[in-house]
């Protein structure tokens, strides 16, 4: 079976990514991609041999120094200048499984035969992904406007055989990896180093991984919260579908079947309530997690439409011998929807921290804190402490990136999205909602408990069971820092079988 990704002008895929990412394929260009990548080049040099007139970042300065003219001789140069000068990253190093991604999508991104590369610049960058050589790349220095230059830069250091990579679990000068592969560094022609750095490839990329992981959690949001119900012994009529076709947002539609299909042929769901309604945590579950997956939703098509773009500039149109200026490397689109699922995201952590909380309330015949004599035990107090932090961080990260914007480059570059901040923090925001639901999924997992010897729907009594194979019941206490630790990682490699990307 061909494990290969061929890298063409069909559009790109959520699931098609996803399926990457999971069978570990390789990529190639397909047959198509370096006709349209050849094809561009030849008419670019044909049109420099020819004309002398500027074109910018051809063969004229970068930004503010966009009317200074560049001799021919030294048009190699100003690319590889452009390059080095502008690696100024800074902080955090990114993520490897992003700056992988970031490999993919420019790769694909040049492909399309706009942006006036040589193959073999884009050969050396397959061969960088399929060979896990991953450059080292930094959080900060991003506007999010000229493209992501600073993060590009870094990105494109080792093509000249500059900057460090991560290969073979270690950090290595790139040099090295590349006379290890008998590679020589690229030499860049025209346009090619604006061409690597213009581009939205590590906004994109940050986006994209978030939104895999948010397709999973919102799906785990739901299942988590339907063992709490069973928890706090719950109602199931807010979850009724005639409620909710009369208000058919689609994410609400989808969550109150999601739940009632968890909770088929629950003992727990089904038995008589004392009680009339259930606080808002439980019974507004469709409402709250539907608006956070039509805003996923929203997200997802402005990224498939990103990752299927050509970003850099200037844009070259050879077949109507045509090169214009423009600004497709502006973030603005993706600064908006990642600060938009920072918020989905963290709304999402803010109800399951409220229904943790209930959970310990020592309500609806539960022991206070979950846990046989509290006093002695203080059992599940503090994890909701944590929850509780981390929910209220979240809502400090969710204040928008995108409405932020301060000149650069001499006044030239006088309004940025500041998408590759939103970025970061809606990464963060992810990696705090799994935490978030780790405490919850504790908290459920212990109250059903008292339920016995009732039990849930056979799905949720087998979720249970796995789960309980990875993080016993806690019977008196314990550290929970490693229970939480452990329902992360249980989660994060919990299998999911339901299409979570339509």
């Amino acid at each position: 079976m061909d494990n290969t990704h061929y890298i063409s002008s069909d559009i790109l895929t959520f699931e098609q990514i996803n399926d990457i990412i999971i069978q570990h394929k390789t990529v190639a260009l397909s047959e198509e991609a370096k006709v349209n990548i050849q094809k561009c080049r030849d008419y670019l040099d044909n049109k420099m041999q020819m004309h002398d007139d500027p074109i910018y970042g051809i063969n004229t300065g970068f930004g503010s120094l966009y009317n200074i003219k560049i001799s021919k001789e030294n048009l190699s140069k100003l690319q590889e200048n452009l390059v080095k000068s502008h690696a100024c990253g800074i902080g955090d190093e990114v993520p490897q499984p992003i700056v992988k991604l970031m490999l993919l999508l420019k790769i694909q991104s040049l492909s399309y035969g706009n942006s006036g590369v040589q193959l073999i610049t884009v050969e050396r960058l397959v061969d960088f992904y399929n060979n896990d050589i991953l450059p080292v790349i930094y959080t900060q220095g991003s506007l999010g406007a000229s493209g992501d230059l600073a993060p590009l830069a870094h990105l494109s250091l080792p093509l000249l055989g500059l900057g460090e990579v991560c290969f073979g679990h270690k950090k290595l000068p790139a040099m090295d990896v590349l006379t290890h592969f008998g590679w020589k560094p690229i030499e860049l022609q025209s346009k090619e180093g604006l061409a690597l750095l213009n581009g939205t490839q590590f906004m994109s990329a940050y986006g994209v991984y978030v939104l895999l992981k948010a397709c999973k959690y919102s799906y785990l949001a739901d299942l988590i919260g339907s063992v709490s119900l069973e928890g706090f012994d719950g109602r199931i009529e807010p979850f009724n579908e005639l409620i909710h076709y009369i208000r058919p947002h689609k994410g609400q539609v989808v969550t109150a079947r999601r739940v009632t299909e968890f909770l088929e042929g629950s003992q727990i769901i089904s038995q008589h309530k004392q009680h009339v309604q259930d606080p808002y945590s439980f019974r507004c579950m469709p409402q709250v997690h539907g608006a956070s997956k039509d805003a996923i939703d929203y997200v997802k098509k402005v990224f498939k439409t990103e990752v299927n773009s050509v970003t850099d500039n200037p844009n070259i149109f050879w077949e109507r011998d045509t090169i214009i200026s423009g600004g497709n490397f502006h973030g603005q689109p993706l600064a908006l929807a990642l600060d938009f699922i920072a918020i989905a995201l963290s709304e999402l952590g803010s109800i399951s921290e409220r229904r943790t909380y209930q959970l310990i309330s020592g309500l609806r015949m539960l022991p206070a804190f979950l846990v046989e004599n509290p006093g002695l035990n203080s059992g599940f107090m503090i994890p909701q402490y944590t929850a509780a932090s981390i929910a209220s961080q979240n809502k400090q990260l969710s204040t928008p990136a995108s409405v932020d914007s301060i000149v650069s480059s001499n006044g030239q570059e006088d309004h940025v999205s500041m998408g590759a901040n939103a970025a970061v923090k809606a990464l963060k925001v992810m990696e705090n909602l799994e935490r978030i639901l780790a405490i919850e999924l504790m908290n459920a997992s212990q109250a059903i408990h008292f339920r016995e010897p009732l039990k849930s729907s056979t799905f949720i009594e087998s979720f249970l069971k796995s789960y309980r194979e990875d993080v016993p019941l806690v019977g008196e206490d314990r550290i929970l820092h490693y229970d939480i630790a452990k329902t992360v990682e249980f989660l994060n490699s919990f299998q999911i079988e339901e299409d979570l990307f339509n």
